[in-house]
């Protein structure tokens, strides 16, 4: 006699706040429990470490250095610090991450840089305004000086940078000496939208150093620094160790980005995440009271919804962010854990409560 046995349906998902708000990858985290025993040298002179920064080689198609630390806002703020003097200025857009959401740590890492905003459309630089701040007061003693512009990939609000714009950004930096940072917190999102290389979208576009995400797209806790500059080197191991960053046991970071890398698991999480983005989008538009801003280039979308529809989801559990940016407007985050289940599920619910 045959038994057959039927799965229970996976209960949807309620929560689109954040892709942090997402667990880990269980590639991920075999990887580290595959590390769990025998011994490796300590701080980063283990072969795994000596692994990732091969592998991110090869990814990049070129020598780079690579200094693995815990959070973003780590890799953004020593990269950030080791381009900028005290008096230097740090070039970024109002909504960047560096300017909102990281408590003034790139201001405290560099002992006093000057963030200095230059607005722009969906969350990107200006260049035309930044030519004009670069070239301000150069010279003068009594003002900071040009030092180095960071750009997000992808942007805060989920738009992305082509590798036209980074290079004409990267023209500006040239001219005024200055260097140029990525923060690539969603930088696999970018570029699975973007349809380029690795390679295309930094270095050969004009990029000095780049905060490559990995916490948002299946990893628990590790981020790299890939310096395409690799003068900064020294200078960044010596900040990262005064910073608290150089753990000792490494290899548990470099297991993690490890098994990220392999098999290119990154770029597939993130075209899951982007994915459940655009079907979301799409069933955005067959909604009345829901307005759509743009056409998601990665995994964030913004809308501005009613508030009889804001305030019903809210009833029914489910979690976005709003109130931050205007009457209305809501922000809604897919992960790499984000199925179509779960995306179906809120369109009925938002479908039912409109009605």
């Amino acid at each position: 006699m045959n038994h057959t046995h039927t799965l229970p349906a996976q209960t949807p998902a309620l929560g689109f706040n954040s892709d942090n708000i997402a667990g880990a990858a269980p590639e991920v985290m075999q990887a580290l429990m595959a590390c769990m025993a025998g011994q490796a040298s300590p701080y980063g002179n283990d072969d795994l470490t000596a692994r990732v920064e091969r592998k991110l080689g090869d990814i990049f198609e070129r020598d780079v250095a690579v200094l693995l630390v815990p959070t973003g806002t780590a890799a953004n703020s020593l990269c950030l610090a080791a381009m900028a003097p005290p008096w230097g200025n740090i070039y970024c857009h109002p909504d960047s991450h560096i300017n909102n959401d990281e408590c003034g740590a790139p201001e405290f890492f560099s002992g006093g840089a000057k963030l200095v905003k230059v607005d722009g459309p969906a969350a990107k630089i200006d260049v035309d305004q930044l030519r004009a701040l670069a070239r301000a007061k150069v010279g003068d003693v009594h003002s900071t000086q040009p030092a180095c512009v960071s750009i997000t990939q992808a942007t805060e609000v989920g738009s992305a940078y082509t590798v036209a714009e980074i290079a004409a950004i990267a023209e500006v930096c040239k001219a005024s000496s200055m260097k140029l940072h990525m923060d690539g917190s969603r930088f696999a999102n970018a570029l699975v939208t973007l349809g380029c290389s690795p390679a295309e979208l930094t270095w050969k576009a004009g990029v000095d150093a780049l905060s490559l995400g990995a916490t948002k797209n299946g990893v628990p806790a590790a981020e790299a620094i890939v310096l395409f500059d690799t003068s900064l080197k020294t200078e960044m191991a010596y900040r990262r160790k005064r910073a608290g960053h150089l753990f000792s046991k490494m290899r548990f970071l470099s297991a993690q980005i490890d098994a990220y890398l392999t098999d290119d698991l990154w770029l597939r999480n993130a075209g899951q995440a982007n994915a459940m983005a655009r079907r979301m989008n799409d069933g955005f538009a067959q909604i009345d009271g829901v307005e759509v801003f743009g056409t998601p280039e990665a995994n964030i979308l913004f809308c501005r919804f009613s508030d009889t529809l804001i305030a019903g989801l809210r009833k029914e559990g489910f979690g976005f962010y709003g109130d931050r940016w205007g009457p209305g407007v809501v922000r809604f985050v897919t992960s790499f854990q984000t199925t179509a289940n779960d995306v179906d599920h809120l369109l009925a619910s938002m479908k039912r409560i409109a009605a």
